[in-house]
């Protein structure tokens, strides 16, 4: 079954590395993992259950481990009740704990409509989630999406620059160029041509880095947005400004990360398609005469078990794909009006954001394996779904984080 974890992937993660083009730059670990991010400050954080106490203590390197905040009900089209009501009392509760276990963002997506368990369903609303999250948690970092086609630019600065004050510039942005065509229908969002798109979010952009920065008032005249004098205060607590994530697979999506973000996010991959994705972005970022990309993200579902049989068979259960069911309009809406770099297959339709496919899946020690594959071609940040969150989460820090640690380490002394 291709889905369980091969350790043939850390082998393809060694060689990888071994690359000289691949490997310039890279500091530490004896050549086999590279370094990560130097300003990282250096954490320990605890896991309690009912009886026993965990600590992981990350140090300066390191992939980050990630989450989706909940705010759909679950992650899972073919699966009615994961037993995560998408309510801010459950919302807050997963920040809160994920937080003291060891986990550094969570990401917020951005929906007006649900496009998991059907647009009838309830979900939350991003930005006052986020706020919320950030007036409740002490150490996350709260990326939130944002879609310029369903936002102001001057009014989108401001707000976020206010988030980051009162979380104490805990706050982020993942720029999202929009997908959803019913969606803009229904909300009166604009939606256009594919490379359009791109072209307001460049302005869009532009437009928020110009308020952030230092310089009052700020002025911007472009085709989509016209700013006249405009004075932002106070500004964000970064400097000079909000970070900036974005995905994209086109290369109008691709082009607009590189010249105007700081970090790059993708969809679930294997390791050799994220590693030719990291590098790829590399390139193009040093042609742009810009500092590295900060970090590269990668969105992935974790099945946790015991034994290999039970893994199995919980993938099974949750790729049974349901084609009438009320989130597969809104999955055949998102792979028409986009442009991917793989064939989206139906198991990549089960589970959000092509979950499956970087086969985080098995036992702790073969998931602690498959991790460090990716962290070797460059993944800095695991942005993790589970169901149910707070079960599985804590089944993650548990059983995993603390293998991934203890197997980094033997890398360092090989």
């Amino acid at each position: 079954m291709q889905h369980i974890l091969s350790r043939e992937v850390e082998g393809l993660a060694r060689r990888h590395f071994s690359n000289p083009a691949v490997a310039e730059g890279a500091t530490s670990r004896k050549g086999y993992l590279p370094k990560i991010r130097a300003d990282r400050t250096r954490y320990r954080r605890s896991f309690r259950t009912s009886k026993r106490a965990f600590f992981y203590d990350k140090g300066d390197d390191g992939v980050e481990y990630g989450f989706w905040l909940p705010i759909f009900g679950g992650w899972l089209r073919n699966v009615e009740d994961e037993q995560m009501p998408p309510t801010f009392d459950y919302a807050k509760k997963v920040a809160q704990t994920a937080e003291r276990i060891g986990f550094s963002t969570t990401l917020i997506a951005e929906l007006n409509l649900n496009d998991i368990k059907g647009i009838k369903e309830p979900s939350l609303e991003a930005w006052t989630t986020a706020a919320a999250i950030a007036a409740t948690t002490e150490r996350l970092e709260i990326m939130t999406a944002v879609r310029p086609g369903f936002h102001n630019p001057a009014t989108t600065a401001k707000m976020a620059a206010n988030i980051d004050q009162l979380s104490g510039g805990r706050f982020t942005l993942n720029v999202v160029s929009a997908w959803w065509a019913e969606e803009a229908k229904q909300y009166n969002g604009i939606f256009t041509a594919h490379d359009e798109r791109y072209a307001r979010t460049e302005e869009f952009v532009t437009v928020m880095k110009g308020l952030w920065a230092d310089a009052s008032p700020y002025s911007f005249s472009g085709h989509h947005y016209t700013i006249e004098q405009a004075e932002l205060h106070p500004k964000p607590v970064q400097r000079p400004g909000i970070k900036l994530y974005a995905g994209g697979e086109s290369e109008a999506g691709k082009r607009t990360i590189v010249e105007h973000c700081d970090a790059y996010v993708m969809h679930g991959g294997t390791v050799e398609e994220v590693a030719h994705k990291i590098d790829d972005m590399k390139v193009r970022r040093e042609a742009t005469g810009q500092k590295p990309l900060d970090s590269f993200g990668l969105a992935a579902y974790i099945i946790c078990r015991d034994t290999e049989e039970e893994a199995l068979l919980e993938w099974q259960r949750i790729t049974d794909v349901k084609e009438d069911s009320a989130g597969y309009a809104g999955y055949q809406d998102f792979i028409s009006k986009s442009q991917l770099e793989q064939q989206v297959e139906r198991n990549d339709y089960s589970v959000s954001n092509r979950g499956l496919r970087p086969n985080l899946i098995g036992t702790p020690e073969q998931i602690a394996e498959r991790i460090l594959a990716f962290e070797a071609v460059g993944v800095t940040l695991l942005l993790l779904q589970f169901s149910p969150q707070l079960e599985e989460m804590e089944r993650f820090a548990r059983d995993v984080m603390p293998l991934v640690e203890a197997k980094r380490k033997v890398g360092q002394q090989s």
